[in-house]
């Protein structure tokens, strides 16, 4: 999110006692904001287009025109302010009615001032927040770009128009697809997007740890809750309280791990490991994973009701195959990146190299698009990237790619053997693609990692 803005907001208050009013004018001005005041619906609308309020905070009961036909009247004159309803006991039904019609909230009087307080920073941060929005919707339509996202195909667009809503929300958000679509860039995105945007971004890869460290990870440890646990250390939740905690392949948590979660969303507190105290936090959570959730639910790797909290927002990303139309606007985006980075000028690329890039069927992705642009820019010397500075994988052709290896194995050789040759060989094949190796495999991505870490204490050259 960007800086929140230097000049601080204007404030119209509409009271009709006199009193009231002057004492609420001056309070909002000790704050920090712009404040002006008028008796009544009517003046509070002539002063609407000098003074140009971004907040608008309004008795309900006043003469000539009341807080609800004001309300009313700024809606059809278009006014981009957020009203805010004060409101005697008796006309609070009234205010309910008002916030259904668009008001953001209502006060009861006598005012509490605390309550005030909190609530003009909340609209402060929601204006923000729009504003931000506003500023890469004006960004899409001139560039092709949602902030960090690049794309102005109709599946990404529908990615951005689920991203605005989810952002302002505190609700659990799910992102599916494949590996490198781009899945941690979307919640960097609704992250910034969100009023947590100045709280910490905590990213995890549940696949990445090992299943014995996996929950000491996201919920922390007290000192000697397990062998090596030598001091008191804080999990992800605590990490990212007030903010966000990004859980990238959800499906690779142990069902214990899984039930301990499923808590902290429904509670919002929890233990750490070897703890007795419950720990509360303020944590929105955005999961992940490049399998099919349904699915994983059916082969027992998901619990259901996992799935069903976090899935409140549904985001499945589409894959480079799906979208080769945004793909002149990825290449520029990263020939701009590595440009600045590499210290150099490409300007582009020469046609023939662009259809090769359009012709190639991107198993990769994003990710992997970015990686040959990034090779692609070091190699050529400029201005333009030749089909010869792409990867051979791109130029080769379907016809010219090397037949599958094939694993012989003599008489003798231990599992342990087969099973490291065949976990090599089959790297090699997938480019060091671990996702797509352990789904060729038939193993999941965690139980890779452990077969790999392993391999690396005893490591043996494969010839």
């Amino acid at each position: 999110m960007s800086e929140p803005s230097e000049a601080p907001e204007r404030v119209l208050i509409v009271e009709d006692e006199a009193a009231a009013r002057v004492g609420l004018e001056q309070l909002i001005r000790s704050w920090g904001f712009i404040a002006e005041s008028a008796c009544d619906g009517e003046e509070a609308l002539e002063k609407i287009t000098s003074f140009r309020p971004a907040i608008v905070i309004t008795d309900m009961v006043m003469p000539r025109m009341d807080g609800l036909a004001l309300l009313r009247a700024l809606q059809q004159a278009g006014a981009d302010v957020t009203t805010l309803l004060l409101t005697a006991q008796g006309t609070v039904e009234t205010a309910v009615e008002a916030m259904k019609e668009g008001a953001y909230d209502y006060l009861t009087k006598p005012v509490d001032i605390q309550r005030l307080k909190i609530l003009l920073d909340k609209i402060v941060e929601r204006l923000e927040t729009l504003r931000e929005v506003k500023a890469l919707r004006r960004q899409l339509r001139e560039h092709g770009a949602f902030g960090t996202l690049v794309g102005n195909s109709p599946a990404m667009r529908k990615i951005y128009e689920v991203v605005e809503q989810a952002a302002p929300t505190p609700a659990s958000v799910l992102i599916t697809g494949e590996s490198g679509t781009g899945k941690e860039l979307v919640a960097q995105t609704i992250h910034r997007l969100s009023p947590r945007a100045n709280a910490p971004f905590i990213a995890i890869n549940c696949a990445a740890i090992p299943e014995t460290l996996l929950e000491s990870e996201i919920f922390g440890h007290e000192k000697g809750a397990f062998t090596g646990a030598s001091d008191r250390r804080q999990g992800c939740f605590e990490l990212a309280d007030r903010g966000t905690l990004f859980l990238d392949e959800i499906g690779e948590m142990t069902p214990a791990t899984q039930v301990k979660l499923l808590r902290v969303l429904q509670e919002r507190t929890f233990r750490r490991l070897g703890g007795r105290t419950e720990q509360r936090v303020d944590v929105r959570v955005i999961a992940a994973t490049n399998v099919d959730p349904l699915e994983a639910v059916a082969k027992g790797r998901l619990r259901e009701d996992l799935y069903y909290r976090l899935n409140v927002f549904a985001l499945r990303l589409p894959t480079l195959r799906e979208r080769k139309e945004d793909l002149p606007l990825l290449v520029q985006s990263f020939i701009t990146e590595f440009n600045t980075r590499n210290q150099k000028a490409i300007a582009g690329l020469e046609p023939v190299a662009m259809r090769v890039l359009e012709e190639y069927g991107w198993p990769g992705n994003v990710r992997e698009l970015r990686n040959v642009i990034e090779r692609a820019t070091i190699l050529a010397p400029g201005p333009f990237i030749e089909v010869k500075h792409l990867p051979p994988v791109l130029t080769d052709g379907p016809q010219a790619a090397p037949p599958a290896p094939q694993m012989a194995l003599a008489p003798g050789t231990t599992v342990e053997e087969a099973e490291r040759q065949l976990i090599v060989m089959t790297l090699a094949h997938t480019r060091d693609n671990k996702t797509r190796a352990a789904e060729i495999l038939g193993i999941s991505l965690k139980t890779l990692h452990n077969k790999l870490n392993k391999l690396r204490l005893r490591p043996k050259r494969v010839e």
